[in-house]
């Protein structure tokens, strides 16, 4: 290999490792004290994690749709034209206007909630942040490997241990990350059946009991980050010897 590339390299295996060491030694204790504050800070009324804002920010109403007609309102769904439509409409007239209005069978519109798109837009930040932070580390343990060869390899199983659990953090990141999809997923089949069945009080109310779920879950969800970040801590901090040197001095023990 070229020295000059060999030179670079090293350099970037020792700012990787300045990297992780400041993640595991900094930013991680940080964290933990950062989202314990938060959780703790969940228990006033003014925290957007307060419970009592579940029932508040649901906004069950069915709205209008807007006219369709106006040149600043959005463009309606087409829908496929039933038997009584053809009545008025003949079929040509329907292939040969592209640019005819059609209707969309419940255009009526039922608002997002919008309390809970800011608590999803903190976690997904924090899971983001995880993330983030345990690819750094992931590729200082790699880096950290030593060459596959026979015997003494104690350090090297510890090494992969950690990987695992960091690789399983990262992916508990990526989950909480996508629950928002699915939050929101789940909620627009409640919608769509108020507006489909706007006298069935029960989907009006089932709407209401989701929301309060909905925020109960995501004020876990900083429990189960803030869990991630204290277990990761402490097995990195409990084997950060074999980590760093995963065949160093074993045989000393021997004698």
């Amino acid at each position: 290999m070229d020295k000059d590339l060999e030179r670079r390299l090293e350099e970037f295996r020792k700012a990787a490792s300045a990297v992780a060491d400041d993640v595991i030694f900094k930013i991680f204790p940080m964290k933990i004290l950062e989202l314990q504050e938060l959780i703790d800070s969940t228990k006033s009324p003014s925290s957007p994690f307060h419970e009592s804002h579940g029932v508040m920010s649901t906004d069950a109403t069915v709205y209008p749709p807007p006219d369709p007609r106006s040149s600043e309102g959005p463009e309606t769904k087409k829908r496929k034209l039933e038997a009584d439509d053809f009545e008025n409409v003949s079929s040509t007239s329907a292939l040969t206007h592209p640019n005819d209005v059609y209707f969309a069978r419940y255009p009526n519109l039922i608002l997002a909630n919008q309390h809970l798109v800011k608590v999803y837009d903190r976690l997904k930040k924090e899971c983001e942040q995880l993330a983030d932070l345990c690819d750094k580390v992931k590729l200082w343990v790699n880096l950290s490997m030593p060459k596959i060869e026979d015997g003494d390899n104690f350090g090297v199983q510890i090494q992969e241990e950690v990987l695992t659990e960091i690789h399983r953090s990262q992916e508990s990141a990526y989950n909480l990350r996508d629950a928002s999809r699915q939050a929101h997923l789940n909620r627009a089949k409640i919608c769509s059946k108020v507006i489909k069945y706007p006298h069935v009080e029960d989907y009006t109310l089932a709407m209401k009991e989701l929301d309060e779920k909905l925020l109960y879950v995501a004020r876990q969800n900083l429990y189960d980050i803030r869990n991630i970040y204290a277990i990761l801590m402490d097995i990195l901090h409990k084997n950060i010897a074999k980590i760093r040197s995963p065949k160093g001095n074993n045989q000393s023990g021997l004698y």
